[in-house]
């Protein structure tokens, strides 16, 4: 089954769409592709924020970013504004990958 693609995927409302990241952030450099343990890249990414800080919001713009493969499939088929926290954004990565 296919995902139809969106010209942007927007599943994040306004507020985390406009967050700007410090040029300076220091980005975790992860990627989860789906076939790997969720909670382990959850960990793995809750870890470096621990280190580097900012906000809920730039939390979730960076995560989104260490998504490819299905992942990333999944991320873009999300509805739009229908992830409102981190802690929301990774359930619902760890629900949808967990039986991976």
């Amino acid at each position: 089954m296919s995902i139809p693609i969106r010209a942007r995927p927007m599943p994040f409302p306004q507020a985390v769409t406009n967050v700007v990241i410090p040029t300076n952030f220091m980005t975790p450099i992860i990627t989860f592709t789906g076939t790997e343990d969720p909670e382990a890249h959850i960990m793995a990414f809750y870890i470096q924020m621990m280190i580097s800080g900012g906000t809920n919001a730039m939390h979730c713009k960076l995560f989104m970013g260490t998504f490819a493969g299905t992942t990333l499939d999944w991320f873009i088929g999300l509805p739009d504004g229908h992830i409102t926290s981190f802690d929301q954004f990774a359930t619902l990565l760890r629900e949808q990958f967990i039986v991976n």
